[in-house]
């Protein structure tokens, strides 16, 4: 029965990474996504990486050691494991945004004249699983969003000379795609309190940005289309360590770092215009060269935390990218920038009780989280750093033998302003991992 149960997982974790992977190279938008006006500039809005165990805390992990859980933030952290125990976490994600602008964005009007618009998107976040290497030592291997492009503008037009001349006509602005990362590491511990990690990273994707005229009553003008397409692909990495102090024989303290390595991407870039009528489609340019202009930068990172046993854990990551002077092309009629992008993180968790047993006291066997962040992107409008503020929640639910759970995450935050004529995003988010845990490689002692 336990051979026939480890070959079930290992079969559902090649499944679910060959599934996260395959619709990756067939659609534009990837899993995470989200329609966001932000999103227009460079490679998109860059997703908040961890699972629903991280997020739900804030979105920390650089300086946390959990055996019950894989860390997706530190490369170090795989290490943190019982012996000979084989790991695996999917997550899935839905996601609501309302969004709130000013007469100059391109949203639906309500009667008071703030504009709205709303949205809501669900996917599969990521597919990660982990095996152990040796007595000290580990590796994982998995699959999640780095960047999504989802954004949509319309306006009609007004001057009653041309739609005297050629009838209505309604510009269109588009975008869609994003960037995946697939992600190789493995770490060791060594002196079993430092601990060492590294990720070999494989971003690949498609970006596609469009422009458009489309002359709606009259068939005598064509309608024209235009923009660019990049297809990515590039190698990148990721240093991670992690130290532990322990205070007493249920208390230590631990901090970590990480380091990701500055990335250009490379790939294809092609620029695109053509000319339709209702039964023909002629093509003005079709441009393809080599993608060289996009980077990511350097990341530093930083962390750490308390935990007590089993009972509870307190936490704090920090991390910064300067993304100052890297060019991303320009966009006429928009005040835009890149500067430095900081974010602060705190969270914490708390188990009444793992090991009640006792009927009706359920609930004192669940793990409760909570957390909160504060993000300044890379993007700079009008003079302004887009931030974000939120606030988390979220409950990990065991099931079964050993460390297998359900964890559900709640968010609820805010991105940008009113201010500057700029757009007000209020979003809650909604996660859930399933984080599965076994035993391999010990001998049965009865068959």
């Amino acid at each position: 029965m336990v051979k026939k149960t480890k070959i079930l997982l290992a079969a559902l974790a090649a499944f679910l990474l060959t599934a996260a992977i395959q619709p990756a190279r067939a659609q534009d938008p990837v899993a995470g996504n989200g329609f966001s006006p932000y999103s227009l500039f460079g490679i998109g809005d860059l997703i908040r990486q961890g699972t629903s165990y991280n997020l739900s805390m804030g979105g920390i992990g650089i300086g946390d050691r959990n055996v019950r859980y894989m860390n997706l933030l530190n490369p170090a952290g795989i290490t943190a494991r019982e012996a000979k125990s084989f790991m695996m976490d999917f997550g899935l994600e839905n996601r609501n945004v309302l969004y709130q602008g000013n007469a100059a964005t391109s949203l639906s009007e309500t009667a008071s004249g703030v504009l709205k618009s709303g949205n809501n998107t669900f996917n599969m976040h990521h597919v990660a699983v982990s095996l152990p290497i040796a007595r000290a030592g580990a590796f994982k291997l998995g699959i999640a969003p780095y960047s999504t492009v989802s954004y949509k503008f319309q306006a009609d037009e007004t001057s009653d000379a041309l739609i005297a001349e050629a009838g209505d006509i309604r510009y269109t602005k588009e975008g869609s795609g994003g960037i995946y990362q697939v992600f190789l590491g493995a770490g060791v511990t060594l002196w079993k309190r430092l601990s060492l990690g590294a990720d070999a990273d494989y971003y690949f994707g498609k970006i596609d940005r469009n422009s458009s005229a489309t002359f709606r009553s009259s068939s005598s003008y064509r309608s024209l289309s235009s923009g660019w397409r990049y297809n990515v692909s590039c190698f990148g990495g990721k240093f991670g360590l992690q130290y532990e102090q322990p205070f007493s024989n249920t208390t230590s303290a631990v901090i970590g770092l990480t380091y990701t390595l500055p990335t250009r991407l490379r790939g294809e870039e092609t620029r695109y215009a053509y000319g339709e009528t209702s039964t023909v489609t002629d093509t003005i340019i079709s441009r393809t060269g080599t993608l060289d202009s996009y980077r990511m930068p350097a990341e530093l990172g930083a962390g750490i935390t308390i935990r007590g046993a089993d009972k509870w854990m307190v936490g704090f990551d920090y991390t910064r990218a300067d993304w100052n002077g890297i060019d991303f092309g320009g966009y006429p009629g928009v005040d835009f920038a890149t500067g430095v992008a900081q974010s602060f993180r705190g969270g914490f968790e708390i188990t009444p009780n793992r090991y009640d047993v006792r009927r009706g006291h359920w609930l004192r066997r669940l793990t409760y989280r909570a957390g909160v962040y504060h993000e300044l992107s890379h993007l700079c409008l009008n003079g302004s750093q887009i931030a974000a503020t939120g606030i988390t929640a979220g409950v990990g639910i065991p099931v079964f033998r050993y460390y297998n759970s359900i964890n559900v995450g709640l968010e609820l935050g805010q991105r940008g302003t009113l201010k500057n004529n700029l757009v007000r995003e209020r979003y809650f988010l909604f996660t859930l991992s399933f984080n599965l845990h076994d035993i391999w490689f010990i001998p049965t002692l009865y068959n």
